[in-house]
């Protein structure tokens, strides 16, 4: 029975879902992984997160003084987009072999990175601000642990939804710091608005996906009982 499980395909590096950008993404990503250096490892990449996540909570901190350093946490979430993109694309080429270790480290980091751009926020903002930020962490950390339980019982690992994807989200990141760069005051009125419209898009994906996995059971419990 071990031996037949170890043989069984995983399937966390096979990401699914559709967003607005993932042709292009697609396209930029075939033409330069041929290109990359013999030096670079898959594991680089993914590991890189830890580099461009310790600069996003810098220059949070740093923003505190002169605003304009947040210019540099979106440099940073650019930088996250394409080690990302790129690491798991890059050890398929290659025929690495790290699949679920890039798929444990990959989506831990994404987490760890996520969380730093709300600390950099937190860093930057004052009073109630700060506690609508701790909300916005739990609600897309519940994306996260939909997106993982909801892959342990249908074997399908989806990372986007109504056509919105990790770049996309990385975009919003980078408006918002855009906004908070030429006024605070963008940033305080859009934070609720923000907030509500994550947590009612979450729920939108949990009725989704407990719809889904109900009409598995009884598909199952049809087959079993003919």
């Amino acid at each position: 029975m071990e031996e037949k499980k170890s043989k069984t395909a995983f399937r966390g590096a096979e990401k699914t879902g559709t967003w607005l950008l993932a042709k292009w993404e697609q396209k930029i990503i075939r033409y330069l992984i041929p290109k990359f250096p013999s030096w670079i490892e898959t594991y680089h990449l993914t590991l890189m997160t830890l580099i461009w996540s310790g600069l996003i909570i810098l220059f949070g901190y740093l923003a505190q003084t002169n605003i304009n350093w947040l210019w540099g946490a979106s440099l940073a979430i650019v930088a996250h987009w394409f080690t990302d993109s790129f690491d798991g694309a890059l050890g398929r080429y290659r025929g690495t072999g790290l699949v679920r270790w890039g798929y444990y480290m990959d989506h831990f980091l994404d987490y760890l990175f996520f969380c730093s751009i709300l600390i950099s926020y937190a860093l930057t903002s004052s009073g109630r601000s700060t506690y609508l930020l701790l909300f916005i962490m739990a609600i897309f950390g519940a994306y996260m642990v939909n997106a993982f339980l909801s892959f342990k019982v249908t074997d399908e690992f989806k990372i986007g939804f109504f056509r919105v994807g990790p770049t996309e989200i990385r975009i919003v990141f980078i408006i918002i710091n855009t906004l908070i760069i030429f006024n605070k005051t963008y940033f305080k009125i859009a934070l609720p608005y923000i907030l509500f419209f994550s947590f009612a898009v979450l729920c939108l994906v949990v009725y989704r996906t407990q719809k889904k996995i109900w009409q598995i059971d009884m598909r199952n419990k049809k087959i079993s009982t003919q």
